[in-house]
């Protein structure tokens, strides 16, 4: 068996939400062999490499452990804000293959044009950016399930008003992080230059669903939106409430005011 056709380590991480790609590129591009493509990094060395791209993800083909761990510390040094728990995701590949393909966790590609391993980290990034955007969506979900529970209970929601404000806080920073970022999901620009190169990115995107689970993430986006709603309408409420129970007090003061005139 040729070293080509030998099965080698791929993984892909989500660090963090951001990286700043022109300084690393410049710490990089001291020691490294670098290129700047759309936006990312493309790390070469012999048959090794990784993809580090600006919205906190990075693919690595044939990287040790120790290298991995080398270049994620640099990566930290230049994120905002890091992840509190990495997502990761591990395959296989060989080279040198008939075609390009992916079976059960396995990647078979025809040669080792960097380009082509950059297309095919394109649609790995996403996947595991995506699964950060999932676990931020669930977490959030699972978070706040109580609250239309005690809806269905109660009627209310027996939290103060700064509580309900820091809830919906927390709902907003999780909507907005997500759609702000939601066009990360989309086929990504890289391929109106290099149209060739899509279909290799298609063959990783349809393998990892991004599509379907980019729907489930939209119901998900919903659920929070419900919950968000949920909580504006009962601090609505609540704030209606006081202020009846001001308008009262005032007119009870008032009238108390009048009859006390009248009757001395």
């Amino acid at each position: 068996m040729s070293t080509n056709n030998s099965p080698k380590n791929c993984a892909a991480y989500c660090l963090a939400l951001r990286f700043d790609i022109n300084e690393l590129a410049k710490r990089l591009s001291e020691t490294t062999l670098i290129r700047i493509i759309k936006g990312a990094l493309l790390i070469e060395d012999e048959q090794s490499w990784s993809v580090v791209f600006a919205y906190g993800a990075v693919v690595h083909w044939n990287v040790s452990t120790e290298e991995q761990q080398k270049l994620h510390q640099l990566l930290l040094a230049h994120a905002e804000k890091p992840l509190a728990v990495v997502e990761e995701d591990n395959f296989t590949f060989a080279l040198e293959c008939p075609s390009t393909r992916i079976i059960e966790d396995h990647i078979e590609i025809e040669s080792s044009d960097p380009i082509l391993i950059f297309s095919l980290s394109q649609g790995m990034a996403q996947s595991i950016k995506l699964a950060s955007f999932e676990t931020n969506a669930i977490t959030t979900i699972n978070n706040t399930s109580y609250i239309p529970r005690s809806l269905a209970l109660n009627g209310s929601i027996k939290l103060s008003r700064h509580n309900i404000a820091k809830i919906r806080g927390q709902l907003f920073l999780t909507k907005s992080d997500i759609i702000l970022n939601y066009d990360l999901l989309d086929t990504p620009d890289f391929f109106w230059e290099y149209p060739e190169y899509e279909a290799f990115y298609s063959i990783t995107a349809k393998y990892l669903e991004i599509a379907q689970r980019t729907d489930v993430l939209s119901k998900k986006l919903e659920t929070i939106h419900e919950l968000f709603e949920m909580l504006a309408d009962e601090q609505k409420h609540r704030h209606s409430s006081i202020l009846e129970w001001i308008i009262i007090g005032l007119i009870s003061f008032e009238i108390s005011m009048t009859l006390f005139d009248k009757l001395f």
